[in-house]
């Protein structure tokens, strides 16, 4: 039997006892039978919220596994440029380095990923900051600007 269920049984009891509700001891079983059905309610709200809390921490731990994952293949793409001979061009005029980066789970979360062609180095950003249109490179200041190409609005040029 549920708590709820407990407190309506409780309550069923005392209406069918026919207590009279004017004496001392009617007034506080009365007033317990009440106690007992207000703390069952607010028990069964506190319930709901911490299993929507749960719910959401779990979400929360996926989205964080996802991030971990990606710097760690970030980590791994980094050891491998420490690998390359010295002289290897790390950037191509001729192909885009611009380019969509890991989705979250959340489809409107999406990480972009451009190279520095001053400094070389890797910058991630979000919709928001492709909206602007440019962002300064933390690694040497270069002022990086972004434009939507006219004919396939979904490429970007750098």
């Amino acid at each position: 039997m549920t708590l709820s269920e407990k407190s309506a049984y409780l309550k069923g009891l005392m209406d069918g006892m026919n207590l009279n509700k004017e004496t001392d001891e009617g007034k506080m079983i009365a007033a317990i039978v009440e106690l007992l059905g207000d703390v069952t309610k607010t028990l069964g709200d506190v319930q709901e919220t911490t299993i929507a809390i749960s719910d959401e921490l779990d979400e929360i731990e996926d989205d964080l596994d996802a991030i971990e994952d990606f710097i760690m293949s970030m980590d791994e793409d980094d050891e491998d440029y420490e690998d390359e001979d010295d002289d290897m061009e790390f950037w191509d005029d001729e192909e885009d380095d611009l380019e969509e980066g890991f989705d979250f789970g959340d489809e409107e979360t999406t990480i972009y990923e451009v190279c520095c062609p001053v400094c070389n180095h890797v910058i991630n950003f979000d919709e928001e900051t492709l909206e602007s249109g440019s962002i300064p490179c933390p690694q040497c200041g270069e002022n990086l600007e972004f434009s939507f190409d006219d004919e396939d609005e979904e490429e970007l040029e750098f």
